[in-house]
């Protein structure tokens, strides 16, 4: 059992619209000797207490725009902002989340049991990029047997475009996005359509233009770093309310249905209660139905064994899947390419497998390749099949349903010029070593073309992915393995009456009734 939940701040960190025409502002700043809010209504200065939070009211209501002034000079927008509607560098915008016009007062959430999610960015999902864009397309992914979606990261990041896991202001809808209303009525209406809504937040780094927090508080380790830059440091409970706080936002004032942190073995914490840990025990205790999902890497349980979460990724069966049906064994493929591995990973023996998530494809395994190549239909064919017809969760992600073509390519929109240099070099440097990718051009991510060529170009799903998710409501649970035979490349799995039969060597695949 997790250890007793702790809340060393009294209330909700960040703009709080209060009836009068003024809103309530607490602001973690230790860095800070005065602080104060400037905005249209005019200045006020902030009192500090013995926690070093900087409370008040200041004149105004949802809309109002302000900055802080930290000691009487410069000004930054709030590092708890709820909306950054002129992006990262304007004022921020008091939010009055309480004013969502919500209609799913019935809705009861989405069960692990029925959970089957379908990943998709919602910048490249449609033509248009937004929240509201992906509405007329819900009904569709339900009707498919798609039972949550998952949105890759929509906090406000540099520019307008990118995969969202550089993200500033962690609290505000990206306004490139619709904002908060946008995201919202989005949540609104995946639950009009039977949806739940998985949201996928970041608590391992905080990406370009991090001095705007710094200049607060000590937001960033000195000692311990990440693959994308300086490492949270959670060894502060401000920093751990910063993120507890957060997520707690989602679940209560956007009626999200569950988080998907992302890569959580880069947060380093020493504490008694791990940060994730006492994450997964508040969310719970907001709402009990909402679902803790963690990324993390291959053959680490701590999610599910350790810290209370619902689920994790099990990444080792797509490298499998991925290294059996191409023949790539370099990077972090390397050491995979078994069917008796593969068919271990499937049937889960040790641990409920509706908490393991698997996966054909998803927007790593996809995005971080050179050129954003996704499987041919042939193999996607063969890996969806023995994703959707095990025992595991499985997640879907966009466009593989009728196989797209489109690539799904790294992007960014730096607004640092050093920034955006430094990161085209960076991913240059990345395939370097890689000898499938050598003498190919690695896509310019600041370029909009890239960003361009990753929408998706939509068709009708394929049968088969309909068959597998009718099949998956009707079979019990247990998968047998039948044959697994690394020689012959040759799978076979049954569930009840129905046998699925894999051939890697000629990437084709059979359901046997």
């Amino acid at each position: 059992m997790a250890a007793e939940a702790r809340h060393p701040f009294p209330g909700r960190i960040g703009a709080v619209p209060h009836s009068g025409g003024t809103v309530e502002l607490t602001v973690w700043a230790p860095h800070a000797r005065t602080l104060a809010v400037h905005a249209a209504e005019g200045v006020v200065t902030l009192e500090r207490d013995d926690a070093a939070l900087y409370a008040g009211r200041f004149p105004g209501g949802a809309g109002s725009q302000y900055l802080l002034a930290l000691d009487g000079d410069e000004t930054y927008p709030d590092p708890c902002s709820r909306h950054q509607p002129h992006g990262v560098r304007g004022p921020s915008e008091v939010v009055d989340t309480e004013a969502f016009p919500w209609s799913d007062g019935a809705w009861q959430g989405v069960a692990l049991d029925d959970l089957v999610l379908y990943e998709l960015h919602v910048g490249t999902f449609t033509d248009r990029g937004t929240f509201d864009a992906v509405v007329p397309q819900l009904r569709a992914l339900r009707e498919l047997g798609v039972t949550a979606i998952e949105l890759m990261p929509v906090g406000t990041f540099p520019g307008e475009r990118g995969w969202g896991y550089d993200g500033l202001y962690s609290y505000a809808p990206h306004p490139a996005y619709g904002g908060p209303a946008g995201l919202a009525r989005l949540v609104d209406a995946a639950h009009a359509e039977e949806l739940g809504v998985v949201l996928d937040v970041v608590y391992n780094h905080v990406g370009p233009g991090s001095e705007a927090l710094t200049a607060f508080a000590p937001y960033l380790s000195s000692k311990r770093h990440t693959f994308w830059g300086a490492a949270l440091d959670y060894a502060d409970h401000g920093v751990r309310e910063w993120a507890i706080q957060n997520a707690e936002l989602w679940v209560r004032d956007y009626h999200v249905d569950g988080l998907r942190l992302d890569a959580v073995h880069e947060i380093v914490d020493d504490s008694p209660q791990h940060v994730c840990a006492e994450l997964a025990a508040r969310v719970h205790g907001m709402n009990p139905d909402a679902l803790v999902i963690s990324e993390i890497e291959v053959d680490n349980w701590k999610p599910v064994d350790e810290w209370g979460h619902d689920a994790q990724w099990a990444d080792a069966s797509h490298h499998e899947l991925h290294a059996l049906l191409t023949g790539e064994q370099e990077g972090y493929y390397e050491g995979f390419g078994s069917v008796r591995a593969l068919a271990a990973d499937l049937q889960s023996r040790r641990r409920d497998p509706r908490r393991l998530v698997v996966c054909a494809q998803n927007h790593d395994q996809v995005g971080n390749r050179a050129t954003g190549d996704r499987l041919p239909p042939d193999a996607l064919r063969v890996a969806a099949a023995l994703t959707l017809f095990s025992a595991c969760t499985p997640l879907l992600f966009m466009g593989e349903e009728y196989f797209e073509r489109r690539p799904f390519q790294f992007f960014t929109d730096h607004i640092d010029p050093q920034i955006a240099d430094a990161t085209r070099e960076g991913r240059k440097q990345e395939f370097a070593a890689f000898s499938a990718f050598s003498g190919e051009d690695v896509p310019d991510p600041q370029d909009v073309e890239t960003f361009l060529r990753s929408k998706l170009d939509r068709l009708e799903p394929d049968p088969f992915y309909r068959e597998l998710l009718d099949l998956r409501r009707s079979l019990p649970r247990e998968l047998e393995i039948v044959e697994a035979d690394d020689a012959a490349m040759l799978l076979r799995v049954r569930r009840g009456d129905v046998e699925l039969a894999a051939d890697f060597r000629r990437r084709r695949v059979e359901l046997r009734r």
